[in-house]
């Protein structure tokens, strides 16, 4: 298992660093998820309208990782605030091990004058490993740094 938690880390950390497209965001996420309550929160550009957003969380006995992507990422009117939502895989490594399929719909804001960003979230999950059931209770709130070649 610890093998697997290190590979885990490498891949998303290796994500974090080697994506280059648009700018990207990295900040910490607080709330509910993949049995923790703080993870490390990473958003990365694949188009206009298009992105990644991954979580990779330590504690609760394990390592949770989240990476959703979010078709649809749009700007509330002419504000600096945009809505988004999305899906994709949620992982647990540890005792018990869960896998499954989350959603995400979210709204955030994105300081003009200071490359920070703000949001806050809903991410519920079907839990489809270990034991199949329904976890509804993943709030969070987002703060990420912006940086890259369109901050």
């Amino acid at each position: 298992m610890k093998k697997l938690q290190l590979l885990s880390i490498f891949f998303f950390l290796t994500l974090f660093v080697s994506v280059e497209a648009y700018s990207q965001e990295v900040g910490i996420r607080f709330g509910s998820f993949s049995g923790n309550n703080v993870a490390v929160d990473g958003v990365f550009a694949l188009g206009e309208f298009s992105r990644i957003h991954a979580d990779v969380s330590f504690g609760g006995g394990g390592v949770g990782i989240d990476a959703l992507w979010n078709p649809i990422f749009k700007p509330v009117g002419s504000s600096d605030f945009n809505w988004y939502a999305g899906f994709g895989p949620s992982l647990f490594l540890g005792d018990p091990f869960t896998l499954g399929a989350a959603g995400e719909i979210g709204i955030e804001y994105a300081f003009a004058d200071v490359p920070i960003t703000i949001g806050a979230d809903y991410r519920p999950v079907f839990v489809i490993v270990e034991n199949t059931r329904f976890v509804g209770d993943g709030f969070g709130f987002n703060v990420r740094w912006r940086f890259g070649p369109n901050d």
